[in-house]
Order: C-alpha cells, then structure tokens, then sequence
C-alpha cells in the first residue's frame, strides 16, 4: 500500500484557505491608492472627452461645463469608473495567494443577514430624513435632482439608473467594501479599524455634498462595514447600496416633478 510505504507517503490536500494572507497595511493603503487613481482617471477620461466634444478645449472650465448639470456625462463618467477599478483589484490581488473572489468576499449569505441589513438601511435612512426635516433642509442633495432632470431632459434617465444602482455600488463596494476592509481588518486595525477607515475613505467619494448629507454617508458606510463584518459578503453590500441609491434616485424623481 503507497500510504504505508515511506517512499511513496500520501498526497496531502491542503484547503485553499490554508496560508492565503492579503495585503498588509501598507500593502491596502498602497494598492488603494492605486486602485483609487484608476478609478479616477477612468471618470475623468469620460469628462475629458464630452469636454473637448462641445468645447474643443481641456481647460477647466470646460470641464466645469461637460460636467455641471450633466445627467449623462456624470452617468457615463461612473460606469467607466468600473472596467478601471477591476482591472486594478485584478492587478492588486492577482500578487497574492487568495483568489479574486475569496479575496473581495465575492460570496452571497443568508437571508437573515439581508434582512438584517435591509431593516437597519431603511431605519438609517428614515432617521436622517426626519433629521432633515426638522431642521428645515431638504431631503434630497441638490446635485441628485439636478442630475436627474438633465438626465431625464437628455432621455437617459435609464443610464442614470445603470450607473448609480449599478455601476457605482459595485465600484465602491468592491473598493471600500472589499479590498480595503479585507487588507485593514487582518492589519493592527482589527475589524473595528476597518469599517471606520474603510467608511471614511468611501465618504470622502462623495464631495458632492454639503456636510449633512456627508454625515449621512458616513453613517450608511459604518453600517455598510458592519454587515460586510457580520455577512462576510461584499455582495449583500453591494446589493444594499445599490438599493439605497434607487431609493434616492425615485426621490430625485418625486421632487423634480
């Protein structure tokens, strides 16, 4: 028998888990910058090209011009956000020795932890709009009803939604959500250090925003990192934000009338 035979011992399988680490600290911060930079340059390549199309310039004013106002090239602008950023996560995480999806947390859950996300969403959300009312400010950004009605002026109200409900939760996701998180909580963060710093960095995305709505995000991005703990899925984030993001642009849609 070969398994008793010392020349020809047994084959050990190790579990794929076994001995698959991923970046450290300043492997995260670093590719995270990387990634974030793809992303940018992604966007801005969209704004670039709509600015040179109707100005035939690349100055800054017409940059202001393709973009202010601009359901379309905004719309445009997010979904090219995404190619970029799996390219570079592709890149990132192609050097270790987790899969793609293991490392991102490419995994679904049980439909207690949906629950549990969708009802905590819902009640973050309905607690910072009656914040808002009672301070006498609007529900929704100003940004996200203008943007709607360019979007719907240009008959495109369809990519807008292609591109906020989509494009864009599976592009932050997959960033702040996936890859940072993963890196930051097995680094001397801990669990609790990455879903704040991991909140922050996916705040700081949306600059559109005046400081309330800049708290709100923040707060959604704490609850986002705390289910990405407690599921240990990036889909079920990407899934709640993508629902939170339709439930602004159905706002966006009673308030323009």
């Amino acid at each position: 028998m070969d398994s008793l035979d010392p020349a020809n011992p047994p084959v050990t399988i190790v579990p794929e888990h076994v001995n698959r680490r991923a970046w450290g600290f300043w492997g995260t911060v670093l590719w995270g910058l990387v990634v974030f930079a793809a992303m940018f340059v992604g966007q801005i390549a969209v704004v670039l090209f709509f600015a040179f199309v109707r100005g035939g310039a690349f100055d800054q004013a017409a940059m202001i011009r393709a973009v202010a106002g601009s359901g379309t090239t905004i719309s445009l602008s997010v979904i090219a956000g995404l190619p970029a950023v799996l390219l570079a996560l592709w890149f990132a995480i192609r050097f270790t020795r987790v899969s793609f999806a293991d490392y991102l947390a490419l995994r679904w859950t049980s439909w207690r932890n949906v629950a549990v996300g969708v009802i905590g969403l819902a009640a973050l959300v309905a607690g910072w709009d009656l914040m808002s009312r009672a301070i006498g400010k609007e529900v929704s950004p100003d940004f996200m009803t203008d943007v709607f009605k360019s979007a719907r002026a240009d008959d495109a109200v369809w990519l807008l939604v292609l591109a906020f409900c989509a494009a864009a939760p599976i592009t932050e996701e997959l960033f702040a959500r996936g890859f940072l998180y993963r890196g930051l909580s097995e680094s001397l963060l801990g669990v609790p250090g990455a879903i704040l710093v991991s909140s922050i960095v996916w705040t700081s995305l949306h600059l559109q925003y005046d400081w309330f709505f800049f708290g709100e995000v923040f707060c959604i991005g704490l609850w986002f990192g705390y289910i990405r703990y407690r599921s240990q899925s990036t889909w079920l984030t990407i899934v709640l934000h993508g629902l939170n993001n339709l439930a602004a642009v159905v706002q966006s849609y009673v308030l323009a009338g």
